[in-house]
Protein backbone atom coordinates (compact mmCIF):
# COMPACT_ATOMS: atom_id res chain seq x y z
CA UNK A 1 0.00 0.00 0.00
CA UNK A 2 1.15 3.85 -0.70
CA UNK A 3 2.54 5.94 1.91
CA UNK A 4 0.69 8.94 1.91
CA UNK A 5 2.31 11.91 1.27
CA UNK A 6 1.28 14.48 4.05
CA UNK A 7 3.62 17.51 2.77
CA UNK A 8 1.16 17.54 -0.95
CA UNK A 9 -1.94 17.06 1.12
CA UNK A 10 -0.47 20.75 3.53
CA UNK A 11 0.14 22.22 0.56
CA UNK A 12 -3.00 21.78 -0.94
CA UNK A 13 -4.80 23.02 2.11
CA UNK A 14 -3.29 26.01 1.92
CA UNK A 15 -3.23 26.84 -1.41
CA UNK A 16 -7.41 26.25 -0.51
CA UNK A 17 -6.62 28.76 2.57
CA UNK A 18 -5.02 31.25 0.54
CA UNK A 19 -7.27 31.39 -2.51
CA UNK A 20 -10.60 31.86 0.02
CA UNK A 21 -8.90 34.56 1.55
CA UNK A 22 -7.94 36.22 -1.47
CA UNK A 23 -11.48 36.16 -2.26
CA UNK A 24 -12.47 37.77 0.45
CA UNK A 25 -10.52 40.27 0.47
CA UNK A 26 -11.33 41.08 -3.17
CA UNK A 27 -15.51 40.58 -2.21
CA UNK A 28 -14.57 43.51 0.63
CA UNK A 29 -12.78 45.76 -1.69
CA UNK A 30 -15.66 45.04 -4.21
CA UNK A 31 -17.99 46.08 -1.63
CA UNK A 32 -16.30 49.11 -0.39
CA UNK A 33 -15.48 50.18 -4.24
CA UNK A 34 -19.70 50.28 -4.67
CA UNK A 35 -20.37 51.70 -0.94
CA UNK A 36 -23.08 48.79 -0.79
CA UNK A 37 -23.82 47.63 3.11
CA UNK A 38 -22.61 44.08 4.50
CA UNK A 39 -23.50 41.49 3.18
CA UNK A 40 -25.30 39.80 6.40
CA UNK A 41 -27.94 42.29 6.73
CA UNK A 42 -29.25 42.34 2.92
CA UNK A 43 -29.21 39.31 3.00
CA UNK A 44 -30.69 38.32 5.85
CA UNK A 45 -33.66 40.79 4.72
CA UNK A 46 -33.95 39.45 1.52
CA UNK A 47 -34.42 35.83 3.37
CA UNK A 48 -37.38 36.62 5.37
CA UNK A 49 -38.71 38.31 2.06
CA UNK A 50 -38.69 35.41 0.19
CA UNK A 51 -40.15 32.96 3.14
CA UNK A 52 -43.15 35.49 3.09
CA UNK A 53 -43.54 35.34 -0.79
CA UNK A 54 -43.87 31.03 -0.99
CA UNK A 55 -46.35 30.89 2.15
CA UNK A 56 -49.29 32.61 -0.41
CA UNK A 57 -48.94 30.05 -3.22
CA UNK A 58 -48.96 27.19 -1.18
CA UNK A 59 -51.58 28.10 0.76
CA UNK A 60 -53.63 28.88 -2.83
CA UNK A 61 -52.21 25.55 -3.72
CA UNK A 62 -53.83 23.70 -0.99
CA UNK A 63 -57.23 25.37 -1.73
CA UNK A 64 -57.53 24.29 -5.04
CA UNK A 65 -57.07 20.95 -4.18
Amino acid sequence: MAKPNYSFEKRQRELAKKKKKEEKLKEKADRKQHGDAPGGDDEGVDASADGGEPAAPSAEGQSAN
